[in-house]
């Protein structure tokens, strides 16, 4: 017997059913927004996966595109590996719940969402992650929530909850806020500059509006929830941290990770490692057996507490920084000589090298979305980390879920600095290769990738850098500790990782993970002040020095794209039959030539001189044919009556023999011939169309008595003989 919850969020009915459909999954519901509805299934293991050293959580958010009426695209007819905004979607439902479960809990966990059906004004990314959220928290799986999560929009100035589609099209804010009973867990935002007050205030009214959720899914708990059941605890025992304490003392352990050099930390390790498994081989086989699991975890717990305890109450890091200090900075363009446009940026042992490149709009990326305001995007940023960049070995297996995603961030980044399409007519792509990693890559990025538009002649409308923000907790919530620019260690260990990206103006992206069970308002608060600090630095010390503002002109190699705008009546001449008229013009001068539907024409090509004949020939056959107009006519079909001259590309007229000279012409051949070029005057045009042309009209009339035998108008004063 099924059960149903309902709640009003944001004047729209969100209802939840339990018990309707997968009762075999440990925790499911089928949950719907409007008219959005999606089932949310959340299903555990009886035992622990053997020999790992994590919790093996797996997310899934499944696009069906019968939600929207809609058959797949593909040659298979079926939905294949997840789109895009499939994967930061499952990204956004891990990030906030992941830190809830029990750290030592190794157990799998599935958690898959289908999306059923979907209203436009109910974005079902939202109702996906409170779905996750309900699921597992009436399983029986250990879970630390429940979690609420809600979009926040900025629309003429007013914060709106989950804005509806004609909102988000107006929307200066894209954020997403998902929050425990007391704190933030997550946060995603993609904004066009919003000052960084304004981005709080979004971020802590989204946080309120999630604590109504919070206890609405507590609600649900109560009345359908099932107790949580017990799972093997993977705890180090305390004898194997003292072995290791008398092979490495807490004094030498700081030596060995106190080190700004990634490779010299990892050589440490492994001579640590190697130096325990020898002592432990010395024990009786009894203590042996006992100790030699925990080798890997041991060591790295005893890392972890190290380093935290060094920032914690020493205030050192471990590369030697200040808390407030950034790594050393370097910056480069045009580090390539033939792609459109390259910038190389360094920060630490992290360095990333973006290579822009400009194409016609009509390479723009299509998409097959759910959402349908969104078919295509002409921005496309993708990230790239090989296995060399950390010092692995590991084949290259194509773009994984974090690829996806810090390529999403870095494309969510520079969104809002991009000059329209009227402005700029081109697709846009640019691909962040990480040639070095030890930490905050996706921020580096996009400050490689600001490098590089600017040096291809992109014209953003300003500059963006971007910088991440550690944190170091201690026992209460006032006693925490933030680290400007973290390195890979620091992330490793430390509780939160906070990307903040933005132009002087303010933050274009945010992106927040985190370890602990929430952050508070301050710890918020600060961080997105320190970015604010590094951003700016950034911007004024490193990038500036290198390029200021966009080049002025496009690179030699990019193409030049020209644009003119022709009747929509007229693209059908344009275009000819089959084709015949465009691809003449393509043939002709070797560009690519895209018509939009509005009747906007963008010419693409190397050579200018061939572009702009190209737009002028498209303009003469977009140009309606006026009365005694003249044109340079190509003869291209005789008839006893007389001959067919080609205007313009695919416009014909008639050339009467009575037309052809005051001469008396017997025989159109005797004067005209095929391929010849000749000057004519519109004469007529009748209603449908049709087109008369005269060369008679454009030759000076013959003198009086000079005048032959012709098919020509007589004059008032003109007779004919005999």
């Amino acid at each position: 017997m099924s059960q149903v919850f309902q709640m009003e969020l944001a004047g729209r009915l969100l209802k939840a059913e339990i018990g309707k459909v997968a009762e075999q999954a440990n925790g499911a519901v089928w949950i719907s927004y409007g008219d959005t509805t999606l089932l949310s299934t959340a299903t555990a293991s009886d035992k622990p996966r053997e020999g790992i050293d994590f919790f093996p959580l797996s997310v899934d958010y499944e696009e069906k595109m019968y939600s929207v009426g809609k058959i797949p695209g593909s040659f298979l007819k079926r939905e294949g590996r997840p789109s895009e905004n499939a994967v930061l979607t499952a990204r956004c439902i891990d990030r906030p719940m992941r830190p809830l479960f029990p750290k030592d809990y190794r157990n799998d966990v599935s958690i898959v969402n289908t999306v059923l059906s979907v209203d436009q004004d109910c974005a079902p990314e939202i109702l996906a992650m409170v779905g996750s959220s309900i699921a597992v928290s009436i399983s029986d799986i250990p879970f630390a929530g429940p979690v609420g999560a809600v979009s926040v929009g900025l629309v003429d100035g007013e914060l709106v909850i989950n804005p509806t589609a004609e909102q988000r099209r107006k929307s200066d804010l894209d954020l997403t806020v998902a929050s425990t009973a007391e704190k933030v867990v997550m946060i995603e935002a993609g904004a066009n500059e919003v000052p960084e007050e304004k981005m709080i205030e979004a971020i802590f009214f989204g946080h309120e509006a999630n604590q109504k959720i919070v206890a609405f899914i507590n609600e649900i708990v109560r009345a359908v929830g099932k107790p949580k059941h017990a799972y093997e605890e993977q705890v180090v025992p305390e004898d194997v941290f003292e072995a290791l304490k008398q092979i490495c003392p807490p004094q030498q352990m700081e030596e060995v990770v106190f080190t700004d050099v990634k490779q010299v930390r990892e050589e440490r390790i492994n001579q640590l490692t190697d130096e325990f498994k020898a002592y432990i081989e010395q024990l009786p086989e009894e203590e042996q057996e006992h100790m030699a699991k925990y080798v890997d975890e041991a060591i790295y717990q005893y890392q972890k507490k190290t380093v935290r305890k060094m920032i914690k109450e020493d205030g050192k890091r471990p590369d030697g920084r200040q808390l407030t200090e950034i790594r050393p900075l370097s910056a480069e363009v045009d580090v390539l000589p033939r792609v459109h446009g390259s910038g190389l940026f360094k920060r630490g042992q992290t360095q990333v090298l973006t290579v822009a490149t400009l194409g016609a709009l009509s390479e723009r990326q299509i998409l097959d979305s759910l959402d349908e305001n969104v078919d295509s995007k002409r921005y496309i940023h993708q990230y790239n980390f090989p296995s060399y960049s950390v010092g692995e070995t590991k084949p290259s297996r194509g773009p994984g879920r974090r690829e996806i995603g810090h390529g999403a961030l870095a494309e969510r980044a520079l969104v809002p600095v991009l000059p329209s399409e009227e402005e700029f007519p081109y697709t846009i792509r640019a691909v962040s290769e990480v040639l070095s990693s030890n930490g905050s890559t996706s921020q580096g990025s996009i400050c490689a990738s600001t490098l590089a538009l600017m040096a291809a002649g992109v014209p953003i409308k300003a500059p963006v850098a971007g910088i991440s923000c550690g944190l170091v907790t201690g026992d209460t919530d006032d006693d925490f500790i933030l680290l400007t620019d973290i390195q890979g260690l620091e992330d490793f260990f430390g509780d939160m990782d906070f990307k903040v990206a933005g132009t002087h103006k303010g933050i274009t992206a945010i992106q927040m993970d985190i370890k602990v069970q929430g952050l508070t308002r301050p710890i918020i608060e600060q961080a997105i002040a320190r970015t604010k600090e590094a951003r700016e630095y950034i911007l004024n010390e490193v990038m500036a020095p290198v390029i200021a503002e966009p080049r002025e002109h496009l690179s030699e190699y990019a193409p030049k794209i020209f644009q003119t705008k022709i009747s929509v009546a007229k693209i059908g001449e344009v275009v000819g039959p089959k084709g015949k008229t465009i691809n003449k013009i393509i043939d002709e001068t070797g560009v690519k030539i895209d018509i939009e539907e509005d009747g906007n024409v963008y010419v693409l090509g190397n050579n200018e001189a061939m572009c702009r004949q190209a737009i002028k020939t498209i303009e003469t056959i977009a140009k309606e044919i006026q009365m005694d107009e003249i044109y340079n006519a190509k003869v291209v079909r005789l008839a006893k009556f007389g001959a067919f001259v080609e205007l313009l590309p695919g416009k014909d007229a008639l050339l009467h023999l009575s037309e052809i000279s005051y001469e008396y012409v017997k025989d159109v051949e005797d004067v005209l011939h095929e391929g010849d070029e000749i000057m004519v005057k519109v004469i007529g045009i009748d209603d449908q169309g049709k087109v008369k042309v005269s060369r008679k009209a454009l030759l000076p009339p013959p003198e009086d008595g000079d005048r032959s035998q012709g098919r020509g108008p007589r004059r008032p004063h003109e007779h004919r003989e005999g």
